[in-house]
């Protein structure tokens, strides 16, 4: 069993919060976790790299002297990748990275990964977000409050929290995301993860 401290934004203890760890995941992989990683980092990838080839270039295709007679070695067309200004022998092209798990292991991924900030006491339990205004130094009190001030922080939010969201994207090392789009590489990036109770319990199915 687990069981965390729920802070609020004074950060002040305000109750437990317990659960299961089989609720969330059965089990750690770290091989899944790794390819769910790779598989984000590929997709960020742009890809948009180009080079020119020999028919890119600007040029003749005339022979630049006679095949013999001259003394010198052979040669071809000025455009030959061996001569300056000539294109590229294997040119690269734009090329698309994107690739795709099965769902069911995506979604696993994520749910490991969210476990291992419980297991690790990287994980700040939260009643509830009570930010009536945008006002960056009422998340900035909040992070000091529970010692995460200047620490990398993935802030979760119960759907999309526009003053939490405004209150806290100038500060340094915070990430700001919606429960409903955590993924493996977000939890994983970020080195702290403050999550609320209404998230949680969305997230183990405690709300139906």
């Amino acid at each position: 069993m687990i069981s965390v401290p729920v802070r609020d934004m004074a950060g002040a203890e305000c109750g437990t919060y317990a659960f299961d760890p089989s609720e969330v995941s059965d089990v750690i992989c770290n091989q899944l976790l790794h390819d769910a990683v790779v598989m984000y980092n590929s997709n960020r990838r742009v890809g948009e790299v180009q080079t020119k080839s020999r028919g890119m270039v600007s040029g003749s295709t005339r022979k630049l002297f006679k095949q013999k007679g001259t003394g010198r070695a052979r040669a071809g067309a000025i455009r030959t990748p061996v001569r300056r200004g000539g294109g590229h022998a294997f040119a690269k092209k734009p090329r698309d990275y994107y690739y795709r798990m099965p769902k069911k292991a995506i979604r696993k991924a994520m749910r490991m990964a969210l476990l291992s900030k419980f297991q690790d006491s990287q994980a700040v339990m939260l009643n509830s977000w009570q930010c009536s205004e945008p006002k960056t130094k009422t998340v900035a009190k909040f992070l000091d409050a529970v010692g995460l001030a200047g620490q990398s922080v993935l802030l979760t939010t119960e759907g999309l929290n526009t003053n939490v969201w405004k209150s806290a994207r100038n500060i340094k090392g915070v990430v700001i995301l919606p429960g409903s789009d955590l993924n493996a590489y977000t939890l994983l990036r970020q080195r702290h993860l403050v999550i609320t109770v209404a998230e949680m319990d969305r997230l183990l199915g405690r709300n139906a």
